[in-house]
């Protein structure tokens, strides 16, 4: 059984810092790309971050230059560092793998997610 856990959401002021895991299991992590989505409310849920397995990341335009996508594939998790955030960046932050695309149904796998609240 496949099971993504996020960890490190939180509540944080605007130009703070998080840091986000997720932690992977029943699935070859390291044989697998990893992403981050994000869903705020009212909105559909966006594509944030993804690592191809040849390292190949890509970013969503908000959020270049401020979020960082890393792996370790020896403790099978994914991170997202987030930096100067901004309460725009508020939304519930999603694990996914088991896929590639920008777009949800691109993938098979999911955290429960993570809340991330930034205050002005």
């Amino acid at each position: 059984q496949v099971q993504l856990v996020e960890s490190g959401g939180g509540l944080v002021q605007a130009g703070g810092s998080l840091r986000l895991s997720c932690a992977a299991s029943g699935i070859s992590f390291s044989h697998n790309a990893m992403g981050w989505f994000r869903q705020a409310p009212g909105k559909e849920r966006e594509l944030v971050a993804r690592m191809a397995l040849g390292g190949a990341i890509d970013y969503t335009d908000s959020v270049k230059g401020r979020f960082a996508i890393s792996r370790d594939d020896a403790k099978n998790t994914v991170y997202l560092q987030m930096n100067s955030l901004k309460p725009e960046d508020t939304a519930v932050y999603f694990c996914t793998s088991g896929g590639w695309g920008v777009v949800p149904a691109a993938y098979h796998f999911w955290g429960q997610g993570t809340q991330v609240t930034v205050s002005s």
